[in-house]
């Protein structure tokens, strides 16, 4: 949300807002740009008409008295993704979906862009290298990259936000149940897909990965005449030194990425790309120095002897793909595995048998959750020994308290390992970077 009020104030829209609590660095960000609000708080007051619209982020309430207030004076209320599709209605629309993968493909795709100097709008869910800001809005730009969630678009519209896109461009990178608070099986969770490939412009194209076992099944049932572009993981090495080289036309690409998710994310990225004008030659040059989206799979600290990672998984799927492409990278050094339950689901019982063998490819697997956390998501508290359960690990260490976790992590000789640290949190406030630091000094 904060980026999109920076996006339409670098437009010259005259913004304001609201929040109860802004936290960094959307904070700093915001008042850098004077739009940071005079005080926190929700006050009905602030809501006149001589507003032209409100747009409406998930963390308001529907009872939230300024969302009430503006209600009873009729002004216009957007949810986030309407107000996307509104900005880009008269714009080529490129909508990148799925239950992993998706700010890498939409990073890919936009470095893409940027270094054939084609100009466009968009949305991604990660800062990246080279862009300001998370989300661009302009009149000039006649493309629209978007990052398409799956999860709710307002408290006062329950549809996925992905439906609301109406995409000219598609892609599907896989089906791997997540969100259970909003979709309870996992059949109504591949519903929302079958719905996004079918509010595909008719004239449009979908790519989707064939390896996906779900989509394998769902695309070609759906929309009968999309065109529908399937992809793989292309043919690879990695030299001695840990380089992975796509081995495509006769010729070897090298990149600065890996893992076979990255190298299923390019493949994806360059169909896309291809409907937009591009050569595949434009494409792999360019591609070659794409060093990807901040914490996925980010290399935080290395030395002689040890590298260390973080990455935004947390979902099963993310979780077994990242730790095996850590662990097939570096076939000579030991995994140490760090992952955080911090979602809503990964914090469930129901839901923590998704996650058994995730973590089996890791020398050593650790998992973290925080008591503090399942009791402000109002769950019911889970065990250490429900979460081993969970991942079918008998060696898997559970840790509940932050500070013992960071000790017993400084404590490992590294000489001939390598760290992953996996949350879409922080381990309850640590500056993953200073740490990762303290590791390799």
């Amino acid at each position: 949300m904060h980026n999109l009020a920076i996006a339409l104030h670098k437009k010259g829209y005259q913004v304001s807002g609201s929040d109860d609590e802004i936290f960094e660095p959307s904070k700093s960000r915001l008042d850098n740009y004077g739009l940071l609000p005079a005080k926190m708080g929700w006050d009905a007051t602030r809501i006149t008409k001589d507003l032209d619209a409100i747009i409406l982020g998930m963390h308001a309430r529907k009872d939230n008295p300024e969302l009430q207030k503006a209600q009873e004076l009729g002004i216009k209320i957007f949810s986030y993704p309407e107000f996307l599709y509104e900005q880009s209605k008269d714009k080529k629309r490129v909508v990148i979906g799925g239950s992993h993968g998706k700010t890498t493909i939409t990073a890919m795709i936009l470095y893409i862009l940027n270094q054939l100097n084609i100009d466009c709008d968009y949305m991604v869910g990660a800062k990246l290298d080279g862009f300001e800001v998370m989300v661009k809005l302009t009149e000039e730009a006649k493309i629209m990259v978007i990052e398409g969630d799956e999860y709710l678009t307002s408290p006062i519209d329950r549809r996925p936000k992905f439906h609301l896109y109406k995409p000219d461009i598609a892609i599907l990178t896989g089906i791997a149940w997540d969100h259970i608070n909003v979709f309870p099986t996992f059949e109504n969770y591949v519903d929302q897909f079958r719905i996004f490939i079918e509010l595909i412009n008719p004239d449009g194209a979908l790519a989707y990965c064939e390896l996906d076992e779900h989509l394998a099944k769902l695309v070609p049932a759906t929309a009968p005449n999309l065109k529908k572009l399937p992809y793989g993981i292309p043919q690879y090495e990695i030299n001695e030194a840990g380089q992975t080289f796509i081995l495509e036309e006769g010729k070897k690409i090298g990149l600065k990425v890996f893992g076979e998710h990255n190298l299923m994310n390019i493949n994806g990225a360059r169909l896309v790309c291809n409907e937009l004008g591009i050569t595949n030659d434009q494409f792999y040059e360019a591609i070659s120095s794409f060093k990807g989206a901040s914490n996925r799979l980010e290399l935080i600290g290395e030395n002689n002897n040890t590298k260390v990672f973080k990455d935004f998984a947390h979902s099963p799927s993310k979780l077994k793909a990242t730790t095996n492409a850590v662990k097939q990278q570096f076939r000579n050094k030991k995994l140490v595995a760090c992952m955080e339950l911090h979602t809503f689901s990964s914090l469930n019982a129901d839901f923590l048998g998704q996650y058994a063998g995730a973590m089996d490819l890791a020398d050593t697997a650790i998992v973290y959750f925080s008591k503090h956390a399942i009791e402000h998501k109002k769950l019911k508290m889970i065990s250490p020994e429900e979460v081993k359960q969970g991942f079918a690990r008998d060696d898997l260490m559970v840790f509940t308290d932050s500070n013992e976790l960071q000790n017993y992590l400084k404590s490992i000789d590294y000489s001939d390992k390598n760290l992953l640290i996996m949350t879409s949190g922080n381990l309850d406030g640590v500056d993953l970077k200073a740490f990762a630091g303290e590791i390799i000094n």
